[in-house]
């Protein structure tokens, strides 16, 4: 194949990382904001049970997770995974949805008590408090960890390569089998331009929340 086949061949596996990529932060996010309530329910029982299932998530290997989601299945209850990419999302989706929910969580608790004691006075509801005074500031202050986390999950793409997904860096294997090493590094150029996008991203958002120094 030529130098060009190969580049296409390379990004078109690279947009199975980017469809991973965005549909697990469309699925993560909003999850990890239910499980961060949950957490800090005062339900005990429920507290408990999400602190404990954040603490499993967190404490196993996004690996044996992808093993466990896409064998699993099939070999206790006799219902085999119906695709990859499906094991790949729910992987990726519980993962990293435990994770946020953590920097959910750190972000609310950081707030002084003393706002919202504020707003009672003021004679606001708790949606009101948590919406208009609350909100702004834990956004503020849970970007940087939140693109960190979400740096991280663009080159966690590449695990999805372990249930024989094919992705960009499983594709260039393939070539680097072939005797053609190059394919392997020129990776490498794909996750240093989304990498550095997503910096540029993060950095602006940060700057635009200067702004506000609650």
């Amino acid at each position: 194949m030529s130098f060009g086949e190969i580049t296409l061949d390379l990004l078109q596996n690279f947009a199975q990382n980017g469809l991973i990529f965005l549909l697990t932060l469309l699925g993560a996010i909003p999850l990890g904001l239910i499980i961060t309530f949950g957490s800090m329910s005062k339900f005990v029982p429920l507290k408990y049970l999400t602190k404990t299932f954040v603490w499993v998530i967190r404490g196993t290997p996004l690996v044996l997770q992808l093993f466990v989601v896409m064998y699993v299945p099939g070999l206790v209850f006799n219902t085999p995974m119906s695709s990859r990419i499906t094991a790949v999302l729910i992987a990726f989706i519980i993962n990293y949805a435990a994770y946020f929910s953590e920097i959910y969580r750190g972000g609310i608790e950081s707030i002084p008590k003393g706002q919202y004691e504020a707003g009672q006075v003021l004679g606001m509801t708790k949606r009101q408090i948590f919406t208009r005074i609350v909100l702004f500031q834990v956004v503020k202050r849970i970007v940087p960890p939140m693109g960190n986390e979400i740096i991280t999950l663009v080159k966690d793409t590449s695990l999805a390569r372990v249930i024989a997904y094919s992705e960009i860096i499983m594709a260039a294997e393939r070539y680097t089998s072939k005797g053609l090493i190059w394919p392997l590094f020129y990776t490498a150029v794909f996750f240093l331009v989304f990498v550095g996008v997503l910096t540029l991203l993060f950095g602006y958002i940060e700057k635009k929340l200067d702004y506000y120094k609650g």
